[in-house]
């Protein structure tokens, strides 16, 4: 087996096993809020100031809106600005 098999088998398991811990935690309803990936309008609430609640973000990936994601996997979500955060993002 070379390296890049190793590499890849290995990558591929790890993508698989974040893809099941996802899938439970979605379906035991447990839920976290998750800051800066939600896009422009799609955000569930708390766009900070000048907004009032869900789909009032101004911006894509906008650091002080958030969305509901699976519990677990926010900070696994790349944007164009960074990983998902648990807290506000200071932008």
């Amino acid at each position: 087996m070379t390296m890049m098999t190793k590499t890849l088998s290995l990558t591929a398991t790890l993508a698989t096993a974040l893809t099941l811990a996802a899938a439970a935690a979605h379906a035991e309803g447990e839920m976290e809020k998750c800051y800066g990936v939600a896009m422009a309008g799609q955000n569930d609430c708390a766009a900070g100031p000048g907004t009032t609640c869900a789909g009032t973000a101004k911006m894509d990936y906008q650091g002080n809106a958030w969305k509901l994601v699976p519990a677990g996997t926010c900070t696994t979500m790349q944007t164009p600005h960074g990983m998902g955060s648990l807290e506000p993002i200071k932008m």
